[in-house]
């Protein structure tokens, strides 16, 4: 659905895409993770044809958007930057109105849309009187319009409230299940990211510096978080038995490839140790990323 290929983007003496090549198949929801000024928003504004890039290649469902941007987007919905609104007017007739820009759009479709995001009991107030997560769902309703096939959305959960990014996780998770929506999205939000997302692209500095799935995100070691009533001594008995390779923090044991927690657990007890909390730990993604932006990982 989107083929980015040796992509650069230069303002001046700055390079915002630096040499940007990546893939999101149909059927994914694709992260796109990044500091601010890392280059996400410019390389989404050169998937849409709002910026245009120094050199490389965009292709989006199958069409050069530099060369075909109205074939290339013809199947594209986006949340990108700010969305503008009439406030003056009601939910309803802003999407009557942003659609008439492109095309006449049937009033059943508008009434999907909106039944789509949740707004049915508010679509004839006016924008005005919306909340800010009830904004985020208009304009999530005016990127369904077209009968997108991929959806691009940049921030679509920034300045919602938990409420607020519970629902529109809901309603992504929804999209792409029922209409087996692709979905291209960027966010801070990294737990969100976590958990919509199958696989991600990391950028810095207008570099992509990770690319691969939420599950190559993890660490390799078997990390488990263990407390007893003397940790020097329980480490003395795992290691003599081989059953860990490594500790640390005082809390942690790393153990040996095919041992489970049952056998420490076993171990220790026989021995007359009492055993207070045994957990495996996961790193999380915000674990993973901040790692990666301050170099303490080399990721191949």
């Amino acid at each position: 659905m989107i083929q980015l290929k040796n992509l650069y983007k230069q303002f001046g003496p700055r390079m915002a895409v630096d040499d940007l090549t990546l893939q999101v198949p149909a059927g994914e929801i694709y992260g796109l993770l990044g500091h601010n000024g890392a280059g996400k928003s410019t390389a989404i504004g050169m998937m849409l044809g709002q910026v245009w890039p120094t050199s490389g290649e965009v292709r989006i469902c199958g069409h050069d958007v530099t060369a075909h941007r109205r074939q290339a987007l013809q199947k594209v919905g986006a949340i990108f930057e700010s969305p503008a609104f009439y406030d003056y007017l009601s939910g309803r007739r802003n999407l009557d109105i942003l659609s008439s820009y492109t095309a006449a759009t049937p009033r059943q479709r508008i009434q999907e849309v909106i039944e789509w995001v949740g707004l049915t009991e508010r679509a004839d107030s006016k924008v005005r009187t919306y909340s800010h997560g009830m904004r985020a769902r208009l304009a999530l309703a005016q990127a369904l319009l077209p009968h997108p096939e991929l959806l691009i959305l940049d921030e679509p959960s920034d300045g919602l409230d938990p409420g607020g990014i519970h629902e529109m996780r809901q309603t992504i998770l929804r999209l792409h299940r029922e209409l087996g929506l692709t979905i291209l999205l960027s966010s801070h939000l990294l737990n969100e990211v976590e958990q919509l997302c199958s696989r991600i692209a990391v950028l810095n500095q207008g570099r992509m510096v990770f690319e691969g799935t939420l599950a190559a995100t993890k660490r390799h070691e078997q990390w488990v978080r263990l407390r007893v009533g003397d940790f020097a001594s329980a480490l003395s008995q795992l290691r003599d038995a081989r059953l860990i390779q490594g500790e640390r923090d005082g809390k942690f044991i790393a153990l040996q490839p095919g041992v489970g927690t049952d056998r420490v657990v076993k171990l220790l007890v026989e021995r007359g140790m009492p055993v207070y909390e045994i957990a495996c730990e996961e790193q999380s993604l915000e674990d993973f990323y901040l790692g990666l932006m301050n170099g303490q990982k080399e990721v191949r």
